[in-house]
């Protein structure tokens, strides 16, 4: 059976805003521990004391060093760090045998077209298809006989670019995320390169991601640059 340590650990680390909350000092932890305390005994199957679980989670704050939670994203210096694309389209299919040929074919179909983006995901059992505008029925020609799951129209694209030692920080994406989070705006999509990362949005929450994005974007400037190796 799990220790009531071990249950308060597990239930904190689950939710990004507590473990902020608890590494920053933001929360109070008496209160965050009458509140946790009925879910904590009907996991534990026991009563859970107050005291208990205020120590626990004193112990958790303890052990969360502060200063790395205000370190900014590192992004590529003077590449155009935050870039938008707009009228996307995603289409989902059906994983099937003829899909690769289908992606095939639609790549060629779309090489003509200067400037237009297309981006296909192979899943485990779907294939994703995003593409500007202008060339959904290029996808729809390509991908007619397949079994469309679902389609959504009309997203922007927002596109940070990273500094390629980012692949070695942990939580560099889960920082993004978290701050979009902390405003409510919903991600459709995230796709991710070497050292881009994208994510799509419906047109009303853009203006908003726009602005958090750009918060990054000017602490990374601010900051000095990674250490070389």
């Amino acid at each position: 059976m799990q220790s009531i340590a071990t249950k308060v650990e597990q239930y904190v680390s689950e939710s990004p805003f507590l473990t902020e909350g608890i590494a920053t000092g933001l929360l109070n932890l008496s209160e965050l521990a009458r509140q946790i305390r009925p879910h904590l005994e009907s996991d534990l199957w026991k009563p859970v004391g107050q005291a208990a679980v205020v120590m626990a989670l004193r112990r958790i704050s303890g052990r969360r060093p502060q200063h790395d939670l205000a370190q900014p994203v590192l992004l590529a210096p003077r590449l155009g760090e935050l870039t938008t694309r707009a009228d996307l389209t995603v289409s989902t299919y059906r994983l099937a045998d003829a899909s690769s040929a289908c992606q095939r074919h639609l790549l060629a179909l779309a090489e003509p077209h200067d400037g237009a983006f297309v981006c296909v995901t192979r899943g485990v059992h779907e294939m994703l298809v995003v593409c500007s505008g202008p060339l959904l029925h290029l996808v729809e020609q390509a991908f007619g006989q397949q079994r469309l799951l679902a389609r959504v129209e009309n997203l922007t694209a927002l596109t940070l670019r990273l500094h390629p030692e980012t692949r070695k920080t942990p939580g560099v994406y889960h920082a993004v995320l978290k701050k979009l989070a902390w405003d409510k705006i919903a991600v459709v999509h995230m796709m991710c390169t070497f050292s881009e990362m994208t994510i799509l949005l419906e047109p009303s929450q853009t203006g908003a991601a726009f602005a958090v994005l750009s918060q990054i974007v000017g602490q990374a400037l601010n900051a000095p640059p990674p250490p070389a190796k």
